[in-house]
């Protein structure tokens, strides 16, 4: 199967600059960055995809089986990446797609140069002194809504996860992107994403990494950002003065200096 057309690839930007990848999270596609990605674009090539079943990505390609786990995911991120014979990539991904970040390094080592993991949970769910932000019956109560009514769901969710209750035209557009999602398919993502635990997978990422958190989110505690930092060996931690759990809507443009300032930065 073509990788461009089963992930939607779009690229863009300049063809002599580092190579920026952008992983987006559940429940949206590639628009999500669209506040981003033009700024990153001046001074990097910029790849945008859609996870499958996300956005204009090949539904065909999607089965429940692959993409149980993030595993799958990850494997289309390297797969993508192969194709397009990018190396000593920076791979940003935001929400979930900050652990498949994490696994495709794994998978293939020597492609990525760089990770940015942009409002990162390696667990939602209360572990011991491990806080993820919820507690296993607020994750099945989440589950079972989601299935009983998704479009219900979404539309309840969506402005929690955006925060910025002042401004809701974000969570209503993050409420259409749910929307967008073929119900079945969502609820295959959500278990996967609420359910992984890739917290002892931190502790095998070689490659300088960057954490970026909001000051506050409902999703993605600061507990969890620092967490994730104290796991992965000489991380950098930076807290955006943003709320919500996406900062490339809420606050696009500390966002992408945060990420620019990284992704060009010589590796020691």
């Amino acid at each position: 199967m073509n990788v461009r057309s089963k992930n939607n690839v779009v690229v863009i930007g300049r063809d002599d600059g580092p190579t920026v990848v952008l992983a987006h999270g559940f429940g949206c596609d590639q628009n999500l960055w669209r506040l981003v990605a033009p700024a990153l674009a001046a001074q990097f090539r910029v790849v945008l995809f859609d996870h499958v079943g996300a956005g204009k990505s090949d539904l065909n390609a999607w089965s429940p089986e692959r993409y149980a786990t993030l595993d799958g995911y990850a494997a289309d991120i390297v797969e993508l990446c192969a194709d397009l014979e990018l190396r000593d990539v920076v791979l940003v991904g935001h929400s979930v797609s900050a652990m498949m970040a994490v696994l495709a390094a794994a998978q293939d080592p020597g492609r990525f140069a760089k990770l940015v993991l942009l409002t990162p949970s390696p667990c939602y769910i209360d572990d011991g002194d491990y806080r993820g932000g919820f507690s296993r019956s607020d994750i099945d109560e989440l589950l079972e809504s989601l299935d009983s009514n998704y479009l219900g769901w979404s539309a309840t969710m969506a402005p929690v996860i955006m925060g910025n209750p002042e401004r809701p035209e974000l969570g209503a557009e993050l409420t259409e992107s749910f929307c967008r999602t073929d119900p079945a398919i969502a609820r295959v993502f959500a278990q996967t994403t609420f359910l992984s635990d890739n917290r002892a997978d931190l502790a095998q990422v070689t490659v300088p990494t960057l954490i970026i958190q909001s000051r506050e989110d409902a999703i993605a505690p600061p507990e969890v950002g620092r967490f994730v930092r104290d796991q992965i060996s000489g991380s950098t931690l930076v807290t955006l003065d943003a709320t919500g759990h996406c900062p490339q809507l809420s606050a696009p443009e500390a966002t992408v200096r945060a990420i620019a300032e990284f992704a060009a930065a010589s590796v020691p």
